[in-house]
């Protein structure tokens, strides 16, 4: 694309900023970021469902995911019923689902489920401890392990460790790369902007005296 003229926007300019301009430049600057939906339940059975983008991979072994919470200022449900049980579940958005899952972020009370506010559907797998969105291509299931605060500005890392892993059969490749694509998730952008994704390819394991080549892609079921 032709950039045309180009913006320059310094620190001192971002805190004359009006606060929400502000918030939607800076979650902008990061790219494309996954959006999930996570899943939790408290000691008596009341369930609840939050949209987050800020899931990430921590480590393939163990398996472990963190996700960003913000300060608890407010009431965090999220937070509050992951400290309690343990247990949680992660869900990938899709097409069919993201205006439900947008929702999800309303401050709905602690004694509203988000499941039943939004028409998603909570279903419990395998005796997982933690409610699955229905409507979700990808999902898993995650046992909580460290909290880190961060006094920076008052956000909490929560770890955990991935225990159960569901999504369609025929979106697993042969050496194990799991096709999301393929499965519909869509990816976000901002705090509210949506997207569906078009692959360009998959490419060779990176060596400095070797260029890289596209990789076939190949299901384990076709």
């Amino acid at each position: 694309m032709d950039k045309g003229k180009t913006t320059l926007v310094t620190f001192a300019d971002l805190k004359d900023w009006e606060q929400r301009k502000r918030a939607q430049l800076i979650n902008s600057l990061g790219g494309f970021k996954s959006v999930c939906l996570i899943g939790t339940v408290n000691k008596l059975g009341q369930t609840n469902l939050a949209i987050f983008n800020s899931v990430i991979h921590l480590g393939a072994n163990p398996p472990l995911v963190a996700f960003i919470i913000r300060p608890d200022s407010v009431e965090r449900h999220t937070l509050e019923n992951i400290l309690e049980t343990g247990f949680y579940t992660i869900n990938h958005i899709n097409e069919g689902i993201y205006k439900q899952a947008h929702q999800t972020s309303a401050r709905y009370p602690g004694e509203v489920s988000e499941f039943d506010a939004t028409g998603l559907s909570s279903e419990f797998k395998n005796d997982f401890s933690a409610p699955f969105v229905a409507e979700s291509n990808v999902s898993f299931g995650v046992l909580f392990k460290e909290r880190i605060d961060i006094a920076l500005n008052g956000t909490t890392l929560m770890i955990g460790e991935i225990q159960l892993i569901n999504f369609p059969e025929n979106c697993l490749c042969e050496d194990g790369f799991l096709d999301i694509e393929k499965a519909q998730s869509i990816t976000c952008s901002g705090l509210d902007s949506y997207h569906k994704t078009v692959r360009l390819s998959r490419l060779t394991y990176a060596k400095p005296d070797r260029e890289p080549t596209e990789l076939e892609i190949t299901y384990q079921i076709e």
